[in-house]
């Protein structure tokens, strides 16, 4: 399958530690290896966002503003976005992605299992503010491209170490 193609969509490419809200007329991409993202989808409104964590939480005491590089923080800011909109988080559906095995010590087990640690700071967090997630496509070997159109609230997921070609996720 390929992705529906909108030529009025504009696309936002997220980085690590990135958030972003839009609306029906946004697609939001990103690529992810342990690194883990929510989408959240307004399904009324046509609303919805992502964010692109790198850590569970920081190493250390927070300091200043709230840093998306780390899952609680990243929700923080994601969900402050959602309240500015004059929404409220549990109006949205939420969908998991990432937290891949990147590194594999000798033995072929995960080293620096970061991807599972993730996975497990956005499902905790998530609980933590009575969201389940209507769909997920975790762990496993190798990264992930994932494509989420605002517009149907679906998310495209393409899974290199399935070396499998761009489908539908949810």
């Amino acid at each position: 399958m390929t992705v529906p193609i909108n030529p009025a969509a504009i696309d936002i490419f997220l980085q690590p530690g990135e958030i972003y809200i839009g609306d029906r007329g946004t697609r939001i991409r990103t690529v992810l290896g342990s690194c883990v993202s929510i989408t959240f989808w307004h399904s009324r409104l046509l609303l919805g966002g992502m964010c692109h964590y790198m850590l569970p939480r920081r190493g250390t005491a927070r300091t200043g503003a709230p840093d998306g590089r780390y899952a609680d923080e990243a929700l923080d800011l994601i969900f402050g976005e959602m309240r500015a909109a004059g929404t409220r988080p549990r109006e949205y559906q939420a969908k998991l992605f990432g937290g891949g095995r990147m590194f594999a010590a000798a033995d072929g087990h995960g080293a620096l299992d970061i991807g599972t640690r993730n996975i497990e700071a956005g499902r905790r967090l998530l609980r933590r503010h009575r969201l389940e997630p209507a769909s997920a496509h975790l762990a496993g070997a190798g990264h992930r491209s994932i494509i989420f159109d605002v517009a149907s609230g679906d998310v495209w997921v393409r899974h290199m170490a399935e070396q499998a070609n761009l489908r539908k996720a949810a």
